[in-house]
């Protein structure tokens, strides 16, 4: 798919400024009960620099606050490396370039498993369907990937297969893309991580070739600590999850991204109020437009115009006699939400706000409290700090799409279930759960 053409895998990121980001890095260990077949991997978290978030293999950058990193070895001999994880991609890939100067790369000459994958392979023609870019044979008649950014930074190298390690499980011929050549409009930054880990529904998503029947994640909303577990969660302090199915189309559309996380979303309520808008607006068109996808790569939840402007007309409905509207209509925050308020740098609190509830097919997600308004970190209008409305307008970003973000699913269980094609969630206090677990954050 050229950059042309609007993607839905394409809203991970966002290129934008801002003073911080807060990433999380993922230490794997291996659960303490034989009798479940899962790995849990505490989540911890440092401060890093603005703008030193990886790049996806997506054409939008979303600026986010939470980077969702996985430590592990990869090659024989193990070379540690640091990915990224990311529900909106599929192909997993490690930076092997030598030539460049950079923090982490991988080094196939060093491994002994590593094997590159021929263009005539079945894993070359078959299994990259639904890569945003068709792979390719490159002179040496191998499989060759290339991955495309918003702001003309690229990636491509060729598929391979080498073993993964994760705790004490090895997974010999995973494969993923060993990227050689790059641009970057922030190479310094963009270093900082080995690669990026792809965890979507693609047959050649990490998760799809770990052959885990399930995986979860769960965020807190205070100290971004959490966890994140691949296999079975079955246990009895977990309240029971509401699911909801995850939509599959067999014919290909141009708007449709068939391997993402994809719900229906059916309505939208703030308080107990139900935006009158008829249920087609929810439902994807004949070219695919109109999809709604969980996302834990993206930062907030973006909703089409109609829908958009039916939320923000009833939210400022139900403030205007409690918050401060920021009069300025060429502040737009991450060129998609225009909704934001001042707040006096003196207030430590919010005042009480109306819920707004996302009510998918069988399940519903309701955004409380302080996950409505987002304080831009560094903005300041006289003697006000400014909030945004935590909900942004797809159409401002040229973008086909409802997309979940991953500020709203804080301090919820999220299950992707792969074999009963559902997603699950539940409110939990996620700062708790890792020590339900048995594991240190």
């Amino acid at each position: 798919m050229t950059l042309s053409t609007p993607s839905l895998k394409s809203i991970s990121f966002l290129l934008a400024n801002a003073l911080f980001l807060v990433q999380i890095q993922i230490q794997v260990c291996l659960c303490a009960s034989k009798s479940i077949d899962m790995l849990v991997l505490p989540l911890k978290t440092q401060v890093v620099p603005s703008g030193s978030f990886p790049r996806s293999p997506n054409k939008l950058h979303f600026h986010h606050n939470v980077s969702l990193t996985v430590s592990l070895t990869v090659g024989t001999p193990p070379q540690n490396v640091s990915m990224v994880l990311d529900t909106g991609s599929e192909l997993s890939w490690l930076r092997c370039n030598k030539t460049q100067t950079f923090q982490t790369t991988f080094d196939p000459n060093r491994s002994s498993s590593y094997s590159p994958v021929p263009c005539s392979s079945l894993t070359c023609t078959d299994r990259t369907r639904d890569f945003p870019i068709p792979a390719s044979c490159d002179s040496n008649q191998l499989c060759h990937a290339i991955l495309s950014y918003a702001d003309a930074s690229s990636s491509e190298g060729n598929l391979a297969s080498d073993t993964f390690y994760i705790g004490n499980s090895d997974m010999p011929g995973t494969i993923f893309g060993c990227m050689d050549s790059s641009f970057s409009t922030n190479t310094e930054e963009d270093s900082k991580n080995t690669g990026l880990m792809g965890m979507n529904r693609g047959s050649l998503s990490f998760v799809s070739q770990m052959d885990f029947p399930k995986f979860s994640y769960c965020i807190s909303d205070s100290d971004f600590s959490g966890v994140l577990l691949l296999g079975d969660a079955n246990f009895s302090w977990l309240m029971p999850l509401n699911y909801t199915p995850l939509i599959q189309i067999s014919t290909p559309l141009p708007y449709f991204d068939r391997v993402a996380y994809t719900v229906q979303l059916e309505g939208i309520k703030v308080s107990s109020k139900l935006l009158p808008l008829p249920k087609s607006v929810f439902v994807p068109d004949h070219t695919g437009a109109g999809q709604t996808m969980v996302d834990s790569g993206t930062q907030f939840t973006f909703l089409l115009g109609p829908v958009y402007s039916a939320l923000r007309n009833e939210f400022l409905n139900q403030t205007s006699q409690i918050l401060r509207v920021l009069e300025d209509p060429n502040y737009v925050f991450q060129g998609g939400m225009d909704l934001c308020y001042r707040v006096p740098l003196s207030q430590t609190s919010l005042p009480w706000l109306p819920t707004v509830s996302l009510m998918f097919r069988g399940a519903e997600m309701k955004v409380s409290g302080d996950r409505l308004l987002y304080r831009v970190p560094g903005e300041v209008r006289g003697s006000d700090s400014v909030y945004c409305f935590t909900f942004g307008n797809s159409d401002l970003l040229a973008v086909e799409a409802y997309v979940i973000g991953h500020h709203h699913q804080q301090n919820v269980w999220m299950e992707f279930d792969l074999e009963k094609s559902r997603i699950g969630f539940a409110q939990v206090q996620c700062d708790l759960a890792g020590q339900r677990f048995g594991v240190g954050l």
